[in-house]
């Protein structure tokens, strides 16, 4: 996974804003797309990532903040396919498939998307967001916000896989929550044999620091 946009920083030349997007390049899938396209492009420029080489596109969910860059891309690489959550505007689904090699909706239900990734399917009703899967001998989630609860996403993506996540990235949403809390979510991975987290975007600095103590990796 090489993060291309992101509120921490990415790369010493790339500049930092509200948002996350990561590029797959085993899968040639960008995972959401920022808050800014112009920055996503340029970002992604400086650390080597082709837009011409991307095949599939990820969305998690329809915050400004990982939907922000789609035109962007959409725009130098239409030959796409698109993995595009139900709950974003119907208006902007239509738009979007009239410029674009394929869309594919992703609903509640957990699906294959091709390989060996997995969407969790949607979860959450407030802000419904769907999380990325990849199944291997060390299986990954990826969250984009994370608004459902992390622990959750992962609970959810082990009964879609059937056996236990190994390790989780993205955005934990818990920028606002207190120490209490963030230890909660911690132990509850613990338990379910989580190895690895690596916390970014709307996670916070705290949950960064108390992840980092409480995991090896």
């Amino acid at each position: 996974m090489q993060i291309v946009f992101n509120n921490y920083e990415v790369c010493n030349s790339c500049k930092s804003l509200w948002g996350f997007s990561a590029y797959f390049k085993e899968y040639k899938l960008l995972f959401d797309t920022g808050s800014n396209g112009r920055v996503l492009l340029q970002n992604m420029q400086k650390l080597g990532v082709d837009v011409q080489e991307i095949e599939y596109l990820f969305i998690t969910h329809s915050h400004w903040d990982h939907i922000g860059g789609i035109d962007s891309i959409i725009e130098l690489n239409p030959a796409m396919t698109l993995f595009l959550p139900a709950s974003l505007s119907k208006h902007l689904i239509k738009d979007i498939r009239s410029m674009v090699k394929e869309v594919i909706i992703c609903g509640k239900k957990p699906m294959k998307l091709f390989g060996n990734l997995y969407t969790t399917g949607l979860l959450g009703s407030d802000m419904p967001e769907q999380s990325l899967i990849i199944n291997g001998d060390y299986p990954e989630v990826i969250t984009g916000c994370g608004h459902y609860g992390v622990d959750k996403i992962v609970l959810a993506a082990r009964e879609v896989i059937g056996k236990n996540i190994a390790k989780v990235s993205g955005g934990f949403h818990l920028l606002y929550s207190e120490e209490e809390k963030i230890m909660q979510v911690i132990e509850d991975l613990k338990a379910m044999h989580l190895q690895e987290a690596a916390p970014s975007h709307c996670s916070g600095d705290l949950a960064i620091k108390l992840f980092g103590e409480h995991f090896k990796k």
